[in-house]
């Protein structure tokens, strides 16, 4: 693993200066589940948060706490008309310790009451298998992994390859001036296959899921929700780091100056879920910047 994980973490910084040069919308901040709309081809959109996360569980490590995440950032640019390649993860995370375990799973490196780490980055490919009609949704597929950036000693990630495959579907209703849609609806259904950090040739396929909606008020403010998480999928309890998270979200987005700002409001749903939350973001999508080869 220490091999790998050099590799990935080398890999990974180019990957970030190269997006982080051009700076330049990701899948719908502040929403986690994924829409079909693909990114205009040939351009690069980029967006950028910070969340703060009450009541945080990490059951591999043993910690609680209260959990701030600076530089959530979701990239994606179009490789043709309908493919698009994405990057996503968090610069940073920072959490405030309110307690642990009187003996944590995994040898742990804290220096007091609070640790920091990077978050573990995944890389995926969408692609839109059929436009929306007037009476069935849009129709695509996501796929990709999440890479080992983290240090699990740190008691945030996992450090560990996953690896996911999403169906996803998109619905627009109605309309608030010539053909604008009001609503926009969209859900995924999935798999994802997680390593058991502490079974060997272990895994844990969970389900992953999504439903959210875009409520148009009108041409600058948005209205959005959603529910997203995973769920464990074996009969008894889930291997460590592998647990059932799902989080109700419910936000604005308001388009400003070329540039589109977003906050939702979080609450997690179930046991290993934060309690609450708050997130902030912004959205800027680049002008076309290349000709993808044909």
């Amino acid at each position: 693993m220490p091999k790998l994980e050099t590799m990935s973490r080398l890999f990974l910084i180019p990957s970030i200066i190269l997006f982080a040069s051009v700076f330049g919308f990701a899948q719908q901040r502040p929403l986690l589940t994924e829409d079909v709309d693909i990114t205009a081809q040939g351009t690069i959109e980029v967006a950028a948060g910070v969340d703060f996360l009450q009541n945080v569980k990490f059951p591999l490590s043993g910690l609680k706490g209260d959990l701030t995440r600076v530089g959530d950032i979701r990239v994606r640019t179009g490789f043709a008309p309908n493919v698009e390649i994405q990057i996503e993860g968090v610069l940073q995370n920072f959490l405030a310790i309110n307690s642990q375990t009187a003996v944590s799973p995994i040898p742990l490196a804290l220096d007091g009451n609070s640790t920091n780490d990077a978050g573990d980055f995944i890389i995926s490919t969408k692609i839109k298998l059929k436009n929306e009609t007037k009476l069935l949704p849009a129709v695509g597929v996501k796929f990709g992994f999440e890479m080992p950036n983290s240090d699990q000693s740190r008691g945030i990630g996992t450090n560990q390859i996953n690896v996911f495959g999403k169906i996803l579907l998109q619905k627009r209703f109605g309309k608030v001036t010539g053909k604008t849609p009001r609503v926009n609806v969209f859900g995924n259904l999935g798999i994802g296959i997680m390593t058991a950090p502490l079974e060997r040739f272990t895994q844990n396929d969970v389900l992953l899921y999504g439903l959210a909606g875009i409520f148009k008020v009108n041409d600058r403010i948005n209205i959005v929700s959603e529910i997203n998480g995973r769920a464990n999928t074996r009969g008894g309890a889930a291997p460590l780091g592998t647990e059932s998270v799902s989080q109700f979200r419910i936000g604005t987005q308001i388009r400003a100056s070329n540039l589109r700002f977003d906050t939702a409001a979080i609450f997690g749903l179930t046991k290993f879920s934060p309690r609450s939350g708050v997130t902030f973001g912004v959205t800027y999508q680049s002008p076309n910047i290349f000709t993808p080869a044909k």
